[in-house]
């Protein structure tokens, strides 16, 4: 008998929270990966980000997830870069000149543990020729970023590493340690917004834009006092001195970008992927717009709410609305099973006349 499941594309769908939103799943310590983790079961390929999969010492390697830095993602999404899978990366660690030298070997033994333990690939490390200055700010809305007084060191270390043979970069820059005690202590009990992540998402882009390479993003911080009361979702910080080990993971296989000029017929590109899982109010980032242009299944959770107020509806898209995560995975699952997700619950809707039919199915009933 033949295999008709052989003959199928595979199915790809792309996982997106945003970083320094205050997302209720996915804006603390890797709270999102164990959904990436069960969307990784009902799908071929999942692409997702480092908001996502990082976990500070903690990580778990998906061998059908795609690590992709967030301005990567835009520029696949937007069809102008297709992603090459790899079976290793050559890593090269980029430490910035303001980090003090005790909490440098911090970050150096974490690197050479995963060079002992997991087996990574890494080239020797470049320290910036001066310190990056990374400055955090908040926005009104509450989401945070940031700047680097000095991205022109940041470069020129990068590209050092690539000259000797580095293909994806990860960096470590000093974060300053007197940011707004209010904020750290809301985002320590697991809530408001982590006041770090736009400024890292700022460092990474940076690198991938003007060097098209994969990177992410570690800050290197001196260790906060001890907290009983810590949120579980913002545990995974507070094990160690470093949060580079989960960031050389998802390097390690993260895949190459690569341009229609140099494109091979086992690239992924936009046009194959079948749906995004987003959160309903933060749906303005590149990645979302492009993709809610093309027939990809865009579906919106409710419930993980965000400090915005962006929905997808407001932007001329239709999304799929789901109330959950565990309601967005059955979705993808009747997606991928090729079955209208009404037929899945009591209320089958009755044939309208073409133009009173809605062109998107209902949300499940809960």
């Amino acid at each position: 008998m033949t295999d008709l499941a052989a003959h199928r594309r595979p199915y790809t769908a792309v996982l997106v929270v945003p970083t320094g939103i205050g997302a209720a799943i996915g804006g603390y310590a890797g709270d999102a990966l164990p959904l990436a983790r069960a969307i990784a079961t009902v799908v071929d390929t999942l692409i997702t980000h480092p908001n996502v999969m990082n976990g500070a010492q903690l990580y778990w390697p998906l061998a059908n997830a795609h690590y992709v830095e967030g301005y990567g993602l835009d520029q696949f999404a937007a069809g102008r870069w297709g992603l090459r899978p790899v079976h290793r990366n050559r890593i090269g660690l980029v430490l910035d000149a303001a980090i003090e030298t005790d909490l440098r070997w911090r970050h150096l033994q974490a690197a050479e543990a995963t060079r002992a333990t997991l087996g990574l690939d890494l080239t020797d490390y470049v320290i910036t020729d001066a310190p990056l200055g990374v400055d955090l700010r908040t926005a009104p809305s509450g989401a945070t970023w940031g700047t680097i007084q000095h991205p022109d060191s940041l470069l020129r270390a990068a590209e050092r590493l690539l000259r000797a043979g580095a293909t994806a970069i990860a960096v470590v820059a000093r974060f300053p340690d007197n940011t707004d005690d209010t904020a750290l202590q809301n985002y320590r009990q697991g809530q408001g917004v982590d006041p770090l992540a736009g400024a890292e998402a700022v460092i990474s882009h940076l690198v991938v834009r003007t060097l098209r390479v994969p990177c992410a993003h570690a800050p290197a911080l001196s260790p906060l006092p001890l907290d009983p009361a810590i949120s579980p979702k913002s545990a995974a910080e507070e094990i160690g001195y470093t949060f580079l080990p989960c960031v050389l993971a998802g390097l390690s296989r993260a895949p190459q970008f690569v341009t229609t000029a140099t494109a091979t017929a086992h690239d992924l590109w936009a046009h194959q992927v079948d749906a995004l899982l987003v959160p309903a109010s933060a749906c303005g980032g590149s990645a979302v717009l492009s993709l809610s242009r093309t027939h990809t299944l865009v579906v919106a959770v409710a419930e993980n709410h965000t400090a915005l107020n962006v929905p997808l509806t407001a932007l001329g898209g239709q999304p799929v609305p789901a109330a959950s995560y565990l309601e967005a995975i059955g979705l993808i699952v009747a997606h991928k099973a090729g079955l209208h997700p009404q037929a899945l619950t009591a209320q089958v809707p009755r044939l309208q006349p073409l133009g009173q039919a809605s062109p998107l199915p209902a949300p499940l009933a809960t």
